[in-house]
């Protein structure tokens, strides 16, 4: 199986393709999640779409807008709003989960790689086949 990561962007205009994209794959979605953590002093949140493995393929996209909405546990905003009022509507709760931010790796796939091992370990997303 191949999971990857797919950046939107950082959550600016990019968070209604996100939300579209959960809206028209309701069939295949798995999860919405929310990863909060800090960079520079700043509290920020990465939103994540997670659809289940194609068939045949499998295949499994993990879409996100990387670290460029506020926390809204400290700052509440419209974008996180737009999202949670998405996943409502999907029946989906978010699911949100505190990381490291992705300044701490040398490169952004290795950033990649730990997120999936997390969603791997809390049984979020299936083990490698």
């Amino acid at each position: 199986m191949i999971q990857r990561f797919i950046e939107i962007g950082e959550g600016f205009s990019d968070i209604y393709e996100l939300i579209e994209i959960a809206k028209a794959n309701e069939a295949r979605l798995s999860h919405m999640m929310a990863f909060h953590t800090t960079i520079n002093k700043k509290e920020v949140t990465s939103l994540v779409v997670i659809l289940q493995p194609t068939n045949p393929g499998n295949f499994q996209p993990l879409y996100i807008c990387r670290e460029g909405i506020p926390n809204p546990h400290s700052i509440p905003n419209k974008r996180f709003d737009l999202f949670a009022e998405a996943a409502t509507e999907l029946q989906k709760e978010i699911i949100q989960l505190d990381i490291k931010p992705s300044i701490m790796f040398a490169e952004k796939e290795l950033f990649y790689q730990y997120l999936i091992g997390i969603l791997r370990l809390n049984h979020y997303i299936p083990p490698l086949c």
